[in-house]
């Protein structure tokens, strides 16, 4: 008899559990869900892409100045550069918080940015 109780207990545990695994597994693939992980993801590498950019634009400009000043080119900046190009980097400090993202130097219109 205690085998049976056992045994029965043990099935019938096995069933809720499979069954709860089974519907979060549903819930996860519904229309909706899927938009939303996606979207997520998209946000998730824009801002991956845009630490990239501004990564290459640090280096860029690094590189830039150690040749001016090897070549002795050294001149003033032209007033009547766009404001992107008077921006240095020097010794850029990483976020305090790993989901900190770094702005861009300049300020766009784009209203898609960011979302």
């Amino acid at each position: 008899m205690f085998r049976r109780t056992f045994w029965f207990t043990a099935g019938a545990a096995a069933g809720v559990w499979a069954t709860t695994k089974v519907n979060r597994k549903l819930k996860q693939l519904t229309p909706e869900s899927l938009a939303a992980q996606a979207a997520d993801k998209a946000i998730e590498t824009g801002h991956k892409l845009k630490d990239f950019a501004l990564d290459v634009r640090e280096g860029m400009l690094r590189r830039e100045s150690e040749l001016g000043g090897a070549l002795g080119l050294q001149a003033p900046v032209d007033p009547d550069l766009p404001v992107q190009r008077h921006f240095a980097v020097e010794a850029a400090e990483p976020p305090a918080n790993a989901n900190t993202h770094r702005k861009l130097p300049y300020n766009s219109n784009n209203r898609n940015e960011d979302h």
